[in-house]
């Protein structure tokens, strides 16, 4: 017999687990980011998206319990945008950020020492953040192909002349020092990427709402809010693969043999240390600031103030955004 239980009561608006803490938004961010979801079939993301439809609208849902509706709430998240409520590309969900990241990551690691392979892997290495950026952009309105534009050229062209320069600079330090090179180019064209691709957010604001869901405007303050932590998570998200990958494979060139012998080991050890190090880095990093994020009153433009005293707040109240990712 199918089970039933009325699950009205679950509000799918905020995540099953406490955004206050730290733990709370990890658990939440490692269910997020599962690999595991992008297997999900176009039918089961479609089943997943009607279940929580018929939820919000308050429809009576037969044969799902709570446990049931929360997987398929988060079936959900991992494929459509919060905002637009779009099925978001494939490669530019956060579930594909740790097999696409260490792939790229372990390959950039790899072939950092020519001018070609700089070139080819950071240009590689951009053009997927530019997806996940635009992917996973804070608001509802669209970005023009301008904007795009500069965002890639721009970032991509803040990572290679970070990576060309430190090569130039790193030739007679240790070997260990160039192996670090990536990650500089990588938190540079962080610094550039995400707040170019996301400057429209900076004249026009993003979306503001009360605790109970209403939307007051769009806030430019929000904006300002929003952007800089997001760089500050993915520069972060980046660190332990970038750094501690290029230390062991430091000791292994130094203290064995296994890389003279073999040299084409050495791109499929990084991509694993990567692939480790990200399923962990990936949610973690995620979870330092909450998805939700607040802003107070009084930080408000002056219009926005207007509208959310219609709507009941005052100098002691917070509104709410969605910072992106």
């Amino acid at each position: 017999m199918a089970k039933s239980c009325d699950v009205s009561k679950i509000d799918l608006k905020k995540p099953q687990w406490s955004q206050e803490t730290f733990i709370g938004r990890a658990k939440h961010f490692f269910v997020v980011t599962n690999p595991l979801n992008l297997l999900k079939s176009s039918e089961e993301l479609e089943t997943a998206r009607q279940i929580v439809l018929k939820h919000q609208k308050g429809e009576k849902l037969q044969g799902i319990d709570s446990e049931e509706l929360w997987r398929q709430k988060y079936i959900y998240d991992s494929a459509f945008h919060p905002d637009t409520g779009e099925k978001m590309m494939l490669i530019g969900r956060m579930s594909a950020q740790v097999p696409m990241n260490m792939t790229i990551t372990g390959l950039m690691l790899t072939f950092y020492k020519t001018t070609p392979a700089v070139v080819f892997w950071q240009w590689v290495n951009q053009s997927f953040n530019a997806v996940v950026n635009y992917t996973n952009r804070s608001g509802d309105k669209p970005i023009d192909n301008k904007q795009l534009g500069l965002a890639y050229f721009g970032a991509t062209g803040g990572a290679l002349g970070t990576a060309l320069g430190l090569n130039s600079l790193v030739k007679n330090l240790p070997p260990l020092v160039g192996r670090l090179v990536p990650f500089s180019a990588v938190a540079a064209a962080n610094c550039i990427n995400i707040p170019m691709m996301r400057s429209r957010e900076l004249y026009d604001g993003i979306p503001v709402f009360t605790d109970s869901g209403e939307r007051i405007g769009d806030s430019v303050a929000a904006a300002k809010k929003a952007i800089p932590i997001v760089t500050v998570s993915r520069v972060l998200m980046a660190l332990p693969g970038l750094t501690l990958a290029p230390v062991v494979m430091d000791q292994l060139d130094r203290k064995t043999t296994i890389l003279k012998r073999r040299p084409w080991i050495g791109a499929p050890i990084q991509v694993t240390l990567c692939g480790v190090f990200l399923v962990f880095a990936t949610p973690l990093c995620c979870a330092l600031f909450p998805q939700q994020s607040s802003l107070s009153f009084n930080k408000l433009e002056p219009n926005l103030k207007e509208q959310a005293r219609s709507a009941g707040l005052n100098e002691k109240s917070f509104v709410y955004f969605n910072k992106g990712l």
